[in-house]
């Protein structure tokens, strides 16, 4: 890559990483899975040191377990050549170092302050390093698993830093850098097996091969075939590097040293000379595949965006309460509608039968030519009586839909008041039942008024205009059955449009409205009851929650700010 190219690059990266860097500073990474790189290894297996290597750095090292509470290492690139600049922050502490020797004597403090000489803990660490020899990246450092306890710490030691690991790794937004020295079987490895335990197929995981130089001559084609992912698939593949050993520091060899010397390694390595060629060796290639796979994972920011916005408005991204009443409404609306086209197409079809029969039946002194006013209110009473009961039970429906959407939001409002939820269920089914009962009576009133013939829509009379009546020339008879006919067409399409909208109407405004309204009154006036404290008394956990909460809606509201500034800049 060109300077210019590269230079452009990274004027893409920093922005991102640094979003994603300020939101965990909030503690966000407690409500969302932020894209991150985790490095988790057994113990002894290079993790400090390849660490060490990509920051430039002195951090903790030693046997046993060293890393003993998350350090979030966030490495800034420096056009600056000459500047070097550290800054340490856990709980409410915050330092500057000026020194780069100096930092792992500053996390060595910060671990012993959070939880002693012995243990671990899940506080992180935060280390930021400014430098022109790093690469623009943010990694988090894990504590190694722990097989054996030794003295002075818990007996379930192991299985703590286990825990700990899991809850990192197993966030779908986390890339699992996996350390593994070379010259162990890689099929025994721990942190191998916990990483495929989350990422079963290896969509997240990337293999560290270290400690290259151990490995006894003859075996070198073991390794060769991991880092070709012959052995253990990996979907990200593997690296292979080579970092300072404990004898390099005693020989007082310096971190830029043993760049160079790493890649002196691998350029006249028999066996490993082409993993190099590839891309696949060295920690400079190493940083700009992390810093790529980084980028890669935050770029899909869109999603999170929207997260973040729900939650800080309130909303839970899952188990959320799905409430939704007016969509649901509309389906059962509509298929009213349908159930009116169909009673309209029925009618239609059968009209000409059922008024011959009308006729017979009911045709009294009318002299000939005159139309039979009895037949035509008659057939019209049957046809409209046939469709309250299905109006009716879309009233049930709606209101059973409703009832229970009530209570699902009775259940998730009152979570730590199982006395007040209880009360609030029972005043929802009490003013369901009131309000269904005044409905049903509304519509069959409007039933009843529709049963009486009576219209001054001007549609009915263009209807009727429009068809000519008074021009079919046809033997008398069929001439007055024909214009029955379509006066009881006209009238009938007029009283199923006004049904189409007065049936809603009515359920909506008593269903909903009224309910709403009476619901509201109901919860006012228990506020008033003497035994209002038994009402409100709280699950005695409740009180830490709710400070939580309260923590977790001013974390959130700032991420969605930092969000907001970064699209803006975007």
């Amino acid at each position: 890559m060109s300077a210019s190219l590269n230079e452009q690059y990274e004027e893409k990266v920093r922005p991102c990483i640094d979003l994603i860097d300020s939101l965990r500073a909030l503690g966000v990474e407690k409500d969302l899975a932020l894209p991150a790189i985790a490095v988790i290894g057994d113990q002894s297996s290079g993790k400090s040191s390849v660490l060490e290597a990509l920051s430039g750095v002195a951090l903790p090292r030693g046997n046993g377990m060293v890393t003993r509470c998350p350090l979030e290492l966030k490495m800034v690139k420096s056009k600056n050549k000459d500047m070097w600049h550290g800054k340490i922050r856990y709980k409410s502490h915050e330092q500057n170092i000026k020194n780069p020797k100096d930092v792992d004597k500053f996390i060595i403090e910060a671990q012993e302050n959070i939880v002693g000489a012995k243990g671990i803990s899940d506080e992180l660490i935060s280390l930021e390093v400014t430098s022109p020899d790093v690469p623009d990246l943010t990694l988090i450092d894990l504590p190694g698993i722990v097989r054996v306890s030794v003295k002075g710490q818990p007996e379930d030691i192991g299985e703590q830093s286990k825990k700990l690991i899991q809850r990192f790794i197993e966030k779908q937004g986390t890339i699992i850098l996996v350390v593994v020295p070379c010259n162990v079987d890689i099929a025994t490895t721990e942190a191998l097996k916990m990483a495929q335990e989350v990422d079963p197929n290896g969509e997240r995981t990337l293999g560290i091969l270290t400690k290259p130089d151990l490995v006894d001559k003859g075996t070198e084609d073991v390794v060769v075939s991991i880092i070709n992912n012959e052995t253990f698939y990996l979907n990200k593949g593997y690296m292979i590097v080579r970092c300072r050993g404990q004898q390099d520091i005693k020989e007082g060899v310096t971190l830029p040293e043993s760049v160079e010397k790493e890649k002196d390694f691998f350029k006249n390595h028999p066996q490993f000379r082409t993993m190099y060629e590839e891309g696949k060796a060295t920690i400079s290639n190493l940083a700009k595949k992390l810093t790529v796979e980084l980028v890669s994972h935050i770029v899909k920011i869109t999603v999170f965006t929207k997260d973040v916005s729900k939650l800080a408005a309130g909303e839970e991204l899952r188990n959320m309460p799905h409430i939704n009443i007016f969509s649901n409404m509309r389906e059962h609306f509509a298929g009213w509608r349908k159930d009116l086209d169909k009673s309209e197409a029925t009618f239609d079809k059968n009209i000409i039968k059922e008024l011959q029969e009308y006729e017979k039946k009911y045709r009294g002194r009318e002299l000939p030519g005159f139309l039979n006013f009895k037949t035509f209110e008659m057939m019209l009473y049957e046809q409209l009586k046939k469709l309250e009961e299905p109006a009716i039970r879309k009233l049930k429906e709606i209101s059973d839909l409703i009832n229970k959407e009530l209570m699902r939001l009775a259940q998730y409002s009152f979570p730590g008041f199982p006395n007040l939820s209880k009360m609030a269920k029972t005043k929802i089914e009490q003013v369901k039942q009131k309000k269904e009962s005044e409905a049903e009576s509304l519509l069959r009133t409007q039933f009843k008024m529709e049963l009486m013939i009576y219209t001054e829509d001007s549609k009915y009379k263009d209807t009727l205009a429009i068809q000519g009546l008074r021009k079919i020339e046809k033997e008398e008879r069929e001439n007055l059955l024909e214009e029955l006919m379509h006066h009881l067409k006209s009238y009938y399409n007029i009283s199923t449009m006004r049904l189409t909208d007065q049936v809603p109407l009515v359920i909506r405004y008593m269903m909903v409205q009224e309910t709403a309204a009476q619901l509201q009154r109901e919860m006012i006036l228990i506020q008033d009851k003497d035994n209002l404290n038994a009402l409100v008394k709280e699950e005695h956990d409740i009180a830490s929650k709710r400070n939580n909460l309260k923590t977790r809606q001013k974390r959130l509201t700032e991420a969605l700010n930092y969000m907001a500034d970064f699209q803006s800049q975007a």
